[in-house]
């Protein structure tokens, strides 16, 4: 885990002043990389790399970065980690190539020297982030890792490309310019995060998962991302050929990939641990690495007072059972409550998935031990382990078989007799056309978000446009299918990059390694799901390691009581930024809905924390953003 920033541009602009600029980006993501810093630039071409290292793999100055091939062709930043580099490296070794470190970012280089950035790239098991400058060709190229996991922002303001692992590294650049785009503004209403590809601002981006984009200098132009690797493609070559071997041979499979996944990603030159929440993922992880370990693995939870959030104690019974190293926190609610202030900061653009709390506290506790910490994301995705999916399914099975026409008509009814709200929800769930149409209904917060956002607008996502238009006969593999090409990377690993590099911890995830993703998608539902119970055969493996009895129960959520703290001790915060005149002067949001909804949930005849908390987290962040504004004109108008 690293941070890195850059930019090209053609001003003419000194190599000190370069230098100078991209060291101000690079600086403020020291949080990503506290070890180590450095940067490149090639004053011809006005081309500038900055980095932050968080040394995890050879701790000596041989894996510093910006990296520079043997040749001298190329040079790299990158955030991440190639985990089957050793492999590689042997392999490149017989043709010739020789190495001066350990180093998986100089085999990286090598890797493409010898085959090209596309072919290499193809080879990489891991989760990268990471910015190419080939000065043989005056390209310059962004590549992205196949699920998301590590962030990537670009984008061009004037005539200046600049991009970082954080958008704090860009809004430092003086071309950068913050205007708030109100479409992904109105998309962060109905998802709880800004989608892919956009960003809060207008000219940002993030690069899309499994794409790289490579621009000439030497050329006009602005070219799009290209996929080297896709969700969509993945999930239909899994419903086209699907697993044909039995239930014995498809849990043996799945075993040996993802013990493959955790032992390449408990490489590290650093102490390493696990977070365990005791639910199946994150205890299968566990399992895994202490079978392969021959030390006790660490291992750690966080625990909360009101007992529906409080997952610890059967986090402690996994790790008594697999003879773990298991620390614990129990946060009171005063503690979590004072990491709200510091969200708007440490999750960099505004992101509203309330489960951001614990996910920052058992990070920070994480890191006061280790520096590499395993955790179990991406089982609900891959295995069906969401509840929703057994909601969404019942409702459509349960209104399929009426003609989409007749359903609208009764809805029009219904909604016009004016009645209850539950009577109206079950009313639009009735109109909706398609599968695909309830499920992204079901996954909005605000339904009309663009009537919420002064100017608002809903442009096209990964989910929605033509695009977006996938079609899986079967319920289940689609809400799977959807939730792997967006929420999962713009929402759960977004949370846990953002949380775990605040506190400058790296965090791998070993049950999306892409072979297993692509594996996952071959498998017969029935493997999946069965009797409204998800992820039967990640169980199966589980249950080699661990007894169900200490995992069969409900499935909790890793979240915190926010419904009645904004009723409590968040009241006075929570009405101070949603007061109608503040609304009202800065010109986002339409205070009528927002207020009906806060008076709502204050008097509890409705819940309405998942929407509040929408519009808190944008707000806070807001007024984050105003607070560093004048603090840089303050510091301006001292110099002047």
């Amino acid at each position: 885990m690293c941070g890195f920033a850059g930019f090209c541009q053609s001003d003419g602009q000194t190599e000190a002043g370069l230098r100078a600029q991209v060291r101000a980006m690079a600086m403020t993501l020291a949080h990503r990389g506290p070890d180590d810093a450095d940067e490149w630039v090639d004053e011809t071409m006005g081309v500038a790399l900055g980095f932050r290292r968080l040394a995890i793999i050879d701790l000596s100055p041989g894996g510093r970065q910006p990296m520079h091939s043997p040749s001298g062709r190329y040079i790299i930043t990158f955030n991440g980690e190639i985990y089957n580099f050793r492999e590689l490296r042997m392999e490149l070794e017989q043709r010739g190539h020789v190495f001066q470190s350990n180093s998986d970012t100089e085999v990286m280089l090598a890797a493409i020297e010898e085959s090209g950035l596309e072919n290499a790239v193809r080879r990489f098991v891991g989760m990268f982030a990471f910015v190419l400058w080939d000065r043989k060709t005056r390209q310059l190229s962004l590549v992205r890792d196949r699920l998301g996991i590590k962030p990537l922002y670009y984008g061009w303001m004037g005539r200046t490309f600049l991009w970082g692992s954080e958008l704090k590294a860009l809004r430092v650049h003086p071309a950068f310019r913050a205007e708030i785009d109100r479409g992904a503004l109105t998309l962060l209403m109905r998802h709880n995060y800004v989608p892919t590809p956009y960003s809060i601002y207008k000219g940002i981006l993030k690069l899309p998962p499994g794409c790289s984009l490579t621009f000439d200098l030497s050329r006009p132009g602005r070219p799009s991302p290209v996929p080297y690797w896709s969700a969509r493609e993945v999930a239909k070559k899994g419903v086209e050929n699907p697993f044909t071997g039995s239930e014995v041979e498809g849990i043996e499979q799945l075993d040996a990939l993802l013990r493959d996944a955790v032992r390449l990603r408990m490489i590290a030159d650093v102490p390493l641990g696990a977070f365990l929440s005791g639910g199946v993922d994150s205890s299968t992880v566990v399992a895994l690495m202490q079978s392969q370990s021959c030390h006790p693995a660490k291992t750690f939870s966080i625990g909360f007072e009101e007992a529906r959030y409080d997952e610890a104690i059967h986090a402690r019974a996994v790790a008594d059972h697999l003879s773990t190293d298991h620390r614990e926190l129990y946060a009171t609610a005063a503690e979590a409550q004072r990491i709200i202030p510091r969200l708007p900061e440490i999750y960099d653009e505004p992101f509203s998935d309330p489960s951001q709390i614990p996910t920052f506290l058992v990070s920070r506790l994480t890191r006061q031990h280790v520096t590499v910490s395993l955790s179990g994301d991406g089982g609900d995705e891959l295995f069906g382990g969401y509840d929703r999916y057994f909601t969404a399914n019942a409702i459509w099975r349960a209104i399929r078989r009426v003609p989409v026409l007749w359903r609208r008509s009764i809805a029009k009814i219904v909604a016009a007799a004016g009645t209850s709200h539950r009577a109206r929800v079950r009313c639009e769930m009735l109109a909706m056309p398609t599968h695909q149409a309830l499920y992204h209904w079901i996954m909005s917060h605000w339904k009309r978000p663009a009537e919420l956002v002064v100017g608002g607008y809903e442009p096209p996502t990964a989910l929605t446009g033509a695009y977006g238009e996938v079609e899986f006969k079967d319920f289940y593999q689609y809400m799977m299918y959807a939730d792997t090409a967006a929420y999962m990377s713009d929402d759960v690993l977004a949370k846990v990059d953002r949380a775990s590099s605040a506190v400058s911890l790296e965090a791998r995830v070993p049950l999306i390694d892409h072979r297993v993703v692509e594996f996952a998608a071959h498998l017969p539902m029935k493997m999946k799901i069965r009797n409204r119970r998800g992820k039967w055969i990640l169980r199966q493996v589980l249950y080699k390691y661990v007894p169900a009895c200490l995992i069969d129960r409900p499935k909790m959520g890793f979240g915190v009581p926010i419904d009645s703290w904004l009723r409590g001790p968040l009241r006075d915060w929570a009405e101070t930024l949603l007061s109608e005149r503040r609304l009202r002067d800065e010109g986002f949001f339409n205070p009528e809905p927002i207020r009906v909804k806060w008076m709502e949930h204050l008097a509890r005849r409705r819940d309405w924390h998942y929407y509040l908390w929408d519009v808190l987290m944008f707000q806070a962040w807001l007024e984050h953003q105003q607070g560093i504004h004048h603090q840089l004109s303050c510091v301006e108008s001292t110099v002047s």
